[in-house]
């Protein structure tokens, strides 16, 4: 480690160490700097403090700067579908059996391995192994997703989504009738008490869902999901929806619970309800599915740097928008 030393100047007087931290060029954003007074890299007048400590003008700050370590992930030559890159940000249509970042059985095949094959420029953090990644998508969803290629850009885009300020709008073809044309699903939700490959809203002791967002559960993660019906034909129905929050399995948990599991997601039981399906031709379409029919189709946010609200809009491929027609949605 190099250790780099600042004598805080007027302009840090007052402010926490976390906040004063990010104004050293050096470091640039908050979160690295809490990243280093986490893990014990800082000193103020010989002493570690927390993040919350009120800088004085004068103050001796010595920084332990981690050496950059080479990272082991590994460039996959893939073809991305590209809607806009610039200096800070990348904005790519994620195609479905896509895994985002490397995980068990995904190691070098991933977007995040396709995306260092594209480009040198990724926000890389302090060994981060998911570069650049603020968000996620499931590998069977198709559709928009952006990656951040510097470290201002990642956190003004995290910053984003924690505040729900983006704008996420998805398509879904489930299967069943949805009890209304419009309507808000709520709960908590929590990794399944049973299957550990799922996500379940979290339940009370009479085993109604917990929907309360101001008494929240021990354990779970609020979630809510807007939905409106666009067509419902042969049992199927076709939902737009807009998201509040971007919770891991959100929709497909909320869907479901509502007896409307998405088209080939056969984790969360549409395998069980295609003999629902009025017609015969349309049950075999369904069983030859390669993924689940959930597609991330709008999504807005404000430009790290030029503060420029920007928006894409990308349809289903080709082969599933092909289907949907078929089948009259």
């Amino acid at each position: 480690m190099t250790t780099l030393k600042v004598t805080a100047s007027e302009e840090m007087a007052g402010l926490r160490l976390d906040k004063a931290l990010s104004l050293i060029p050096e470091i640039e954003t908050r979160s690295r700097a809490s990243h280093l007074i986490d893990n014990s890299h800082v000193l103020v007048n010989g002493k570690t403090e927390k993040a919350s400590l009120k800088i004085k003008a004068g103050d001796l700050i010595e920084i332990q700067m981690p050496e950059p370590t080479p990272s082991e992930l590994q460039p996959y030559d893939l073809k991305l579908d590209v809607l806009f890159e610039d200096q800070d940000v990348i904005v790519i249509n994620k195609p479905a059996g896509l895994v985002v970042h490397p995980a068990a059985g995904h190691a070098h095949d991933t977007l995040v391995n396709a995306l260092i094959s594209h480009t040198d420029d990724l926000s890389m953090k302090f060994g981060e192994e998911r570069p650049g990644i603020v968000h996620r998508l499931d590998k069977e969803t198709s559709g928009i997703i952006v990656v951040a290629k510097n470290d201002k850009a990642h956190e003004s885009l995290t910053a984003q989504f924690k505040e729900r300020s983006t704008h996420r709008i998805y398509y879904a073809v489930c299967i069943g009738t949805a009890r209304t044309m419009t309507g808000t699903i709520r709960s908590y939700l929590a990794r399944h008490p049973v299957d550990r490959k799922r996500y379940a809203s979290v339940r009370n002791d009479e085993g109604q869902i917990w929907t309360d967002p101001d008494d929240p559960p021990m354990i779970g993660k609020w979630a809510s999901t807007h939905y409106e019906v666009l067509s419902r034909k042969s049992n199927l129905s076709y939902l737009k929806l807009k998201l509040e929050t971007g919770r891991t399995h959100q929709i497909r948990v909320h869907l479901s619970e509502n007896n409307l599991p998405i088209a080939g997601d056969n984790l969360y039981g549409a395998d069980k309800k295609i003999k629902s399906v009025e017609q015969r031709v349309i049950q075999e379409d369904l069983r030859a599915l390669p993924r689940f029919l959930l597609h991330a189709a709008e999504l807005g946010f404000t430009h790290p740097r030029t503060d420029e609200r920007m928006f894409f809009k990308k349809d289903w491929p080709e082969d599933i928008l092909s289907l949907i027609k078929k089948w009259g949605l």
